[in-house]
């Protein structure tokens, strides 16, 4: 879990004093919660089973609205110009917030003016496998091995300026490592083309990653994030085999539209608390790579500010564009 910020502690004690200020806020209508992802998808399923257990919570229905494409941006859109009445909320990833603002020219929302923060949900990690006949042995041993093949080395991910993108550009450009990047529409196609010997590694979920793990067919190189997936404990992160940079987490969140009053984010927060306390949907999030934690509206506030720069930085770095 991240350290609470002496801010981020004074907030927390704040929110319920605040909210029996303002009165304890009940919804008197069904809520709607925006899911900017396809339906069905690792996401989007979370969505669901948060709000059933929201809605049991809050006295309403919470009601999914998928409203999937351009990496999130069409879901994004409506929240912000949603009514901040509390009735409307998203939950997402960390695109939205982090990569979204640099690799696209205009986007229909501002990302730090745009939405009020409700907590954090999840930290999530990626990894990166190689087939297992290649013979690599963790980060060190890859490096080694990239170093001395003579050609650029391949890497999969699921799509220009994603996490997968980003910590690829991190080991070429501060690591030094020839590296070559092979975007793909989505994980599946990657890990496939690279069990057929069309692509040298990949980076992937460790959904994706952990049937070919049990079966033999690939092997781990390292982990991204600041500490081991709760789903994978057994696979050290990049920063434990002694490659900085790739300890930015991929983190799930929820947020409101701006202006929405604080007694109804205090209760969205509350409900998420206790909907991810649901050993059902723990089990669920862990099972997808992602670590639970709920936090503070100013933690999760001061999560973008510190990480929207970096992935700018690697954003600039690559090169990558969306147009």
């Amino acid at each position: 879990m991240m350290p609470m910020t002496r801010r981020g502690l004074a907030g927390l004690l704040a929110l319920p004093a605040l909210a029996r200020a303002q009165g304890v806020w009940r919804p008197e209508r069904p809520l709607r919660l925006v899911s900017p992802f396809n339906p069905g998808g690792a996401i989007d399923v979370l969505n669901r089973l948060l709000a059933e257990r929201m809605g049991a919570e809050l006295g309403q229905p919470v009601v999914v609205e998928a409203r999937p494409g351009a990496n999130t941006i069409l879901g994004a859109e409506a929240v912000a110009k949603a009514a901040p009445d509390g009735l409307t909320f998203m939950i997402t990833t960390n695109s939205t917030h982090t990569s979204n603002p640099s690799l696209y020219r205009d986007l229909p929302y501002d990302a730090l003016r745009s939405f009020a923060p409700v907590t954090l949900l999840s930290m999530g990690t990626v990894l990166m496998i190689s087939p297992v006949g290649a013979g690599l042995r963790g980060a060190r041993g890859f490096a080694e091995w990239a170093r001395g093949l003579g050609r650029p080395v391949t890497y999969g991910s699921w799509g220009v300026g994603s996490g997968g993108h980003l910590y690829g550009e991190v080991l070429r450009s501060v690591h030094g490592l020839p590296l070559e990047h092979v975007p793909y529409r989505g994980e599946q196609p990657a890990i496939l083309d690279m069990l057929a010997g069309r692509l040298d590694v990949t980076f992937c979920s460790p959904v994706g990653a952990k049937p070919q793990l049990e079966a033999g067919k690939a092997a781990w190189v390292g982990m991204t994030g600041p500490q081991r997936s709760a789903a994978m404990p057994d696979v050290p992160t990049f920063g434990e085999q002694g490659f900085t940079g790739l300890d930015m987490p991929i983190f799930v969140a929820a947020w409101a539209p701006a202006g929405t009053p604080a007694a109804a984010v205090a209760a969205l927060r509350l409900a998420l608390l206790h909907a991810t306390e649901d050993p059902a949907i723990r089990a669920n999030m862990i099972g997808q790579g992602q670590t639970p934690v709920v936090s503070t509206p100013e933690v999760l506030a001061a999560t973008v500010a510190r990480d929207l720069p970096r992935w700018a930085e690697l954003i600039r770095i690559s090169g990558a564009k969306v147009e």
